[in-house]
């Protein structure tokens, strides 16, 4: 079962390709932050602008950089499910620990072809797999009806990352599912909300630049240490809440820019911040200690 601290990792470029001595050194600072894994290639990594070539190189150089020392959940979704099935299948020859599986976008497909596509992939591997609802982007919710008949039916389906913003759907996900089936917060201000109602941990943002810090507050909520959980949420409430201030990934990307982390380049259509929301970005990482390197 996956648990704990996932980070949904950004991609660093230079010049138009991927860079990866940042990505190395991104994921070593990880490692050291204690997180329980990573998750390349999903919507933080601008999986929607790398090439098929691209999307697996970066799959094969997080399971490479991450050595063995955390776990790397594969962004593996599409639209179309052949195309999720070649990701799949080249995250696990890569060695991947487990694939993330985004609802398909833009078609807006049934529930019942959300549970073909899903399914069609689950046959296709062996690797553990994630789903991923998040309906703002998607344009469609995977049902909980969907999520439990999913998890019944194939057995390497092993959780679920939630972005639809609800701690009920949780408690709905919770009764249908199990206790056994993997429940992932997929925002990082409702990761205690979401974990008091039966999650696992989170899939975070923030943990790109405060690794540390988020995995600190899921592992004290986690052992019931509820007081410091609070304290580190109150704290890192307020970063939480800037690196959405634009689209993910682009505040996140220009934090980690603001720290020499890496180059602040992104792809078309993305673009950098504006200015106001620049400042505004800057001006909450001073205050909450989070420009240090």
């Amino acid at each position: 079962m996956f648990k704990g601290t996932y980070t949904a990792i950004v991609t660093p470029f230079k010049g138009g390709q991927i860079d990866e001595a940042a990505f190395q050194r991104l994921i070593a600072k990880q490692i050291r932050g204690g997180v329980d894994g990573i998750v390349p290639m999903g919507t933080t990594g601008e999986s929607p602008t790398v090439s098929f070539e691209e999307h697996v190189r970066v799959i094969r150089l997080a399971v490479a950089f991450s050595e063995g020392k955390v776990k790397v959940i594969a962004g593996t979704g599409a639209n179309s499910t052949n195309e999720a099935i070649y990701l799949t299948r080249a995250a696990e020859e890569a060695g991947a620990d487990g694939s993330l599986q985004v609802a398909p976008y833009y078609n807006k497909p049934s529930q019942e072809g959300l549970f073909q596509h899903f399914g069609a992939i689950a046959k296709a591997t062996k690797l553990p797999i994630v789903l991923y609802s998040i309906p703002s982007r998607c344009g469609v919710e995977i049902g909980v009806d969907t999520t439990a008949r999913l998890a019944r039916e194939f057995k390497n389906i092993v959780g679920i990352k939630e972005a639809g913003g609800a701690p009920d759907r949780v408690s709905q996900l919770r009764i249908a599912v199990g206790n056994g089936f993997t429940i992932l917060c997929g925002d990082d201000s409702l990761t205690l909300p979401f974990m008091a109602v039966g999650a696992h941990g989170v899939i975070s943002v923030a943990s790109n630049i405060l690794p540390k810090e988020v995995s600190q507050m899921v592992r004290a909520f986690t052992a019931g240490d509820l007081k410091a959980a609070m304290k580190l949420h109150g704290r890192l409430f307020p970063i939480f809440r800037v690196l959405f201030i634009e689209t993910n990934p682009v505040p996140v990307k220009a934090a980690l820019a603001m720290r020499g982390d890496i180059e602040e380049e992104y792809r078309l259509p993305l673009v950098p911040l504006n200015r106001e929301n620049r400042e505004i970005l800057q001006k909450t990482l001073q205050e909450n200690r989070a420009l240090k390197v």
